[in-house]
């Protein structure tokens, strides 16, 4: 059966993830705990007399196999090099299974917590191991996903959000002036700033690390795509503009142990951050028609939401406007 039959995920019921994963050699002891996840279907599922398995099914039409794969070799790549990932578990030579009609991957179950980004010395072993992440991410490219760009990221989905009817008809004269004068500065600080493509993580904020007594252990590379390195170091920063330096001279410390970090880059940040404010509320409008948005996101529909968007993109205007982080580095 092809994956292309299901548009939903109505027929993935606990009985078929159970199958799915026993037919890989498995023994389930029938216990099935979803967890938080909207693109995919993410379940932990018990084994019998071993540690459950994390059993990841995609979502139809999004990648192809061959971009899946790509994903999983890039995890495995980075385990052969000793850098602390979850990559998904080979059977028979394969790490992408199907199950009437669904693809799937499985991994090992890991505990931790999330790092804490207050902690100077986390901060910096993030950086080494992001930097080791680079290092070998920078040493071939992908050949089948995709690169994170101005038109993927930004000026498609703005035209989807402009069409949709998400937007209150009060407001859209001003989300669209709005928009118009971010896409042209984004563009214009993409188009000035010379930076190289390399594979990344993709979406490395606190939620896909878990942290351990040995140090963080980085999960969930299904936003995996080409891209410019700091991407993968933007989303672990906050705060003051004060403190977002220190901490990103902290990371890029140890960041520089293993890869050199083009500084050139520090003023894609917010153009980044302008992306994927705007790319998640068009990634929430193409979902909606899946049961679980409306039940996870239930204030997307509602004005109060698409006001505080606006004044979220207000302020990513006036931070383009300004000079990108003033990095001053210990010599």
């Amino acid at each position: 059966m092809s994956d292309a039959l299901h548009k939903t995920y109505d027929a993935l019921t606990p009985d078929l993830i159970i199958d799915a994963v026993e037919a890989q050699g498995y023994l389930s002891d029938l216990r099935v705990l979803a967890l938080n996840s909207y693109e995919n279907r993410v379940y932990q599922v018990g084994i019998e007399e071993k540690l459950p398995l994390i059993a990841k099914f995609y979502r139809p039409g999004r990648w192809t196999d061959e971009q899946i794969i790509e994903e999983h070799q890039f995890s495995q790549q980075l385990v052969d090099n000793d850098v602390p990932v979850i990559p998904a578990i080979i059977k028979n030579g394969s790490s992408l299974f199907h199950s009437h009609g669904y693809r799937f991957s499985l991994y090992e179950r890991k505990g931790g917590r999330a790092p804490e980004l207050s902690d100077h010395e986390h901060l910096y072993q993030l950086g080494r191991y992001i930097g080791r992440i680079h290092a070998t991410g920078s040493a071939s490219d992908y050949q089948h996903r995709p690169t994170i760009n101005t038109e993927s990221f930004l000026t498609t989905p703005y035209e989807y959000l402009k069409q949709s009817n998400f937007i209150p008809e009060y407001l859209q004269s001003a989300y669209t002036t709005l928009m118009d004068d971010l896409v042209e500065q984004v563009l214009n600080q993409y188009n000035q700033t010379e930076f190289s493509n390399i594979r990344l993580h993709g979406d490395c904020h606190v939620g896909n690390i878990l942290w351990t007594d040995e140090g963080p252990e980085f999960l969930d590379f299904d936003d995996s795509r080409m891209g410019p390195a700091v991407q993968d170091i933007w989303m672990l920063l906050s705060g003051s503009e004060d403190e977002q330096r220190l901490q990103l001279q902290e990371i890029l410390e140890g960041y520089e142990e293993f890869y050199e970090f083009n500084k050139a880059e520090i003023s894609l940040i917010e153009s980044l951050r302008t992306m994927r404010l705007v790319h998640y509320a068009a990634w929430i409008a193409h979902r909606w028609q899946d049961p679980a948005f409306p039940m996870a996101f239930p204030w997307f529909g509602e004005p109060k939401y698409w006001e505080q968007h606006i004044l979220e993109l207000r302020e990513q205007l006036s931070n383009l406007h300004h000079k990108p982080l003033d990095m001053r580095f210990n010599t």
